[in-house]
């Protein structure tokens, strides 16, 4: 089981978690049993086509998930996921 570190603003989405055990092979299987469960955070990550949004930034580690396998990207038991979007200002 890998874990998922869910920012501040998506966590009254959570119950308040911070970080959430979830399981999958690869980072679209983690992804979707994480909407299962918290069903509110989909439209925060998937557009209406069910595409991740283009402001969802995901991280294993350090390393950023389009430069690895995109939603592809084989998930490790233990694994550390980072949800971070994009926050636009000016």
């Amino acid at each position: 089981m890998a874990t998922i570190r869910i920012p501040t603003p998506l966590r009254p989405y959570t119950n308040g978690q911070s970080d959430i055990p979830v399981s999958g092979d690869t980072v679209a299987q983690v992804l979707d049993n994480l909407v299962d469960a918290y069903p509110a955070l989909r439209s925060h990550i998937f557009n209406e086509n069910g595409e991740l949004r283009p402001f969802v930034n995901l991280f294993i580690g350090e390393d950023n998930i389009n430069d690895l396998q995109g939603i592809s990207t084989p998930v490790q038991e233990g694994d550390r996921i980072l949800l971070i979007p994009s926050i636009a200002g000016g």
